[in-house]
């Protein structure tokens, strides 16, 4: 397993430290200054890295149904072979009314997540006997290609953005259609957006045609010229990123993004105690703001 990984990201093998046996094992009740240091993040140092994320979603205050749809798997593979952080995560929002956006959106994170994990499922839990005939860019347009002509063929009509994210050792490979964004959140305050997304008003300002702040004020800000399950042939951004060092990835619909800005993501996400109550945390401001849409939202952190 650990020469696989090696090939697919050119690691360089780490030398083995000789280790001390132990005769014997105790276990002690951590005292309540260690529980309160583990609780508030302090001074926790970890030997390997390791992959945490967490997951918010909310139908929103004014929608009566939720066409979001979102999957998570986070794991981590390590011991007598090299640590193997691994995770998938994926936000898709589904359009076309009377369900069908629920129809696209779901079909798209089941059939997407299913192929991903199938192809890298005797690499993460058994010994690997064969190599990856596909790179992880081939793996993610494979996967998504699928899902689109599974949905132009079930849900005719109806579409679905889709921001997937593969994460594997210190690498993010992605596949993107639609508005539906990921970021890179970093300690010092940056947020940078690491898709671009495909509406119109993005595209007219990208001609000149709109300002930064007529493009926010933009009242077709969700018309989609690009979308899985629209048109005949599908045109994703596939790429592959580092993963944010010492900062966070985050997945979201437009509900989150498109009702928050920046400053108070970054502050939101930073001032919680964990990543799971910086997702509720994300949630309860948008519907605060109105909650216009559905909202989603994926967070994920490397420690160690």
């Amino acid at each position: 397993m650990a020469d696989f990984f090696r090939k697919l990201f050119g690691t360089k093998e780490e030398p083995v430290k000789q280790q001390k046996k132990l005769d014997t094992a105790t276990t002690a009740p951590l005292t309540d200054q260690q529980i309160n240091s583990i609780v508030a993040g302090q001074s926790v140092k970890y030997e390997m890295k390791q992959l945490i994320s967490s997951v918010g979603q909310s139908v929103g205050k004014q929608r009566d149904h939720n066409e979001d749809s979102v999957l998570a798997l986070t794991s981590t593979i390590s011991g007598s072979t090299e640590n193997i952080p691994f995770g998938l995560y994926i936000v898709a929002d589904g359009m076309g009314g009377h369900q069908f956006g629920e129809v696209a959106s779901n079909a798209a994170i089941r059939i997407m997540g299913g192929n991903i994990t199938k192809k890298f499922h005797s690499y993460l839990y058994n010994l690997p006997t064969q190599t990856l005939q596909d790179s992880l860019q081939e793996v993610m347009e494979n996967s998504i290609m699928e899902a689109h002509q599974y949905v132009q063929r079930e849900a005719p009509g109806s579409g679905t953005t889709v921001t997937a994210a593969l994460v594997l050792g210190q690498q993010v490979t992605l596949a993107h259609v639609g508005d539906s964004r990921a970021y890179a959140v970093y300690p010092d305050g940056r947020m940078e957006t690491i898709t671009r997304d495909h509406s119109l008003v993005k595209r007219l300002e990208e001609l000149g045609h709109l300002s930064k702040d007529e493009a926010e004020n933009f009242p077709h800000r969700n018309v989609l010229i690009r979308a899985l399950g629209q048109g005949e042939s599908l045109e994703a951004d596939i790429f592959t990123i580092p993963f944010p060092q010492s900062g966070y990835l985050m997945i979201c619909s437009d509900g989150l993004w498109g009702v928050l800005n920046e400053n108070d993501i970054f502050r939101m996400i930073t001032d919680a105690p964990n990543l799971h109550r910086a997702c509720q945390n994300l949630v309860e401001a948008a519907n605060a703001a109105g909650g216009p849409d559905n909202i989603t939202v994926i967070l994920a952190q490397m420690i160690g």
